[in-house]
């Protein structure tokens, strides 16, 4: 439980007498209650002295439990930027007495050499890459080493580079039978970086190519439980989930899955004729259809131009005469002409 009581404050002032009282303000300041809550006061009023014009912010009041549980997550955070099977706080000790004893020859080996040793003690990393010593066969602190030059002791340690820099590889085409029984041939591209040399090193023994076999099988599995309409249609979507996936999953091995790109999907010849003997089926029906609403238009029109002409002579007498012009405008060697329609009502009388 957080204290809200909170005693008056008082600074030194310059020049002062302030043996006394700083100790007093100090055993003021770390007073506690009886359940280990710590409480500092606070100033009301306007601080004086060097002390004062330092003190800008109101000092945090944490509870004994939210210390301990402060502390626990810190150390968690610590720890998961450490190799998982190994113990930070235990790098560089117990080596014991031979190894106390091969690093004080080392360094004897090193002065006595010198300036012959430099060039094998000074190593250079570039920009883009780390490394990651080890010291009888133990990981060193600090972390990985880089950009720039680094001592090694000779015999005792050794040390790897790691390349820091994107990389992508092409994911061999992999046969994969979809949800709806249709057997396909995948394939993928993936871009990914080591973001934790360290990692990479004391936790697999090879992250390269742990990815690349992760990669394959992560492919075959998700497409697995997909339709082939929809690893034609969805393909971003597709390679998002293999990222994500990929990407939890070489968490602990410090690599991080920037990019996932499915590359091509083949099909059989059998169901490639298939899809298009499928697919020029519905072109003709659609044709089909299309021809028939044309038709449908056309009687329409006709009917209706059909009663205009009926209720109008003088309009089909027109239409005759346009006929005519029509057929001998077209340089037919044979010409029709039709009986006059006076005439033809007559004898049909």
């Amino acid at each position: 439980m957080m204290s809200n009581e909170c005693k008056e404050f008082f600074y030194p002032e310059d020049g002062g007498d302030s043996g006394d009282s700083s100790s007093n303000e100090s055993e003021r300041l770390m007073e506690s209650d009886d359940e280990g809550n710590i409480q500092i006061p606070v100033p009301t009023g306007q601080p004086r002295g060097r002390m004062g014009r330092r003190f800008t912010l109101n000092p945090l009041i944490f509870a004994k439990e939210e210390r301990e549980a402060r502390r626990q997550s810190l150390a968690q955070l610590k720890l998961s930027y450490y190799p998982k099977h190994m113990n930070p706080e235990h790098y560089d000790t117990g080596l014991g007495f031979c190894g106390w004893f091969l690093m004080g020859l080392s360094w004897i080996i090193v002065i006595s050499t010198f300036p012959v040793s430099i060039y094998f003690c000074m190593k250079v990393v570039q920009e883009y890459e780390r490394a990651v010593i080890f010291r009888l066969g133990r990981l060193i602190g600090g972390g990985a080493k880089g950009p720039g030059i680094f001592f090694v002791l000779p015999c005792i340690e050794s040390y790897t580079k790691v390349d820091l820099r994107t990389v992508s590889f092409s994911v061999p085409p992999q046969e994969i039978l979809t949800k709806d029984s249709v057997t396909t041939s995948v394939d993928a591209v993936i871009y990914y970086r080591i973001c934790n040399a360290t990692v990479s090193v004391a936790n697999v023994e090879n992250a390269h190519h742990s990815t690349r076999l992760l990669a394959q099988t992560t492919l075959r599995n998700m497409l697995g439980t997909r339709s082939l309409s929809e690893i034609l249609s969805d393909r971003e979507t597709l390679a998002t989930s293999m990222q994500t996936i990929l990407d939890e999953a070489t968490e602990s091995w410090g690599i991080k899955v920037e990019r996932v790109e499915i590359k091509d999907v083949r099909l059989p010849i059998q169901l490639q004729r298939a899809m298009a003997a499928e697919a020029e089926a519905t072109r003709e029906a659609r044709a089909k259809v299309i021809a028939a609403e044309g038709e449908q238009k056309a009687s329409r029109s006709l009917r209706e131009a059909a009663s205009v002409i009926a209720q109008s002579p003088a309009a089909l007498q027109l239409r005759y005469l346009q006929t005519l012009n029509s057929v001998a405008a077209e340089k037919n060697s044979t010409i029709i002409f039709p009986l006059p329609m006076e005439l033809v009502r007559h004898l049909i009388n």
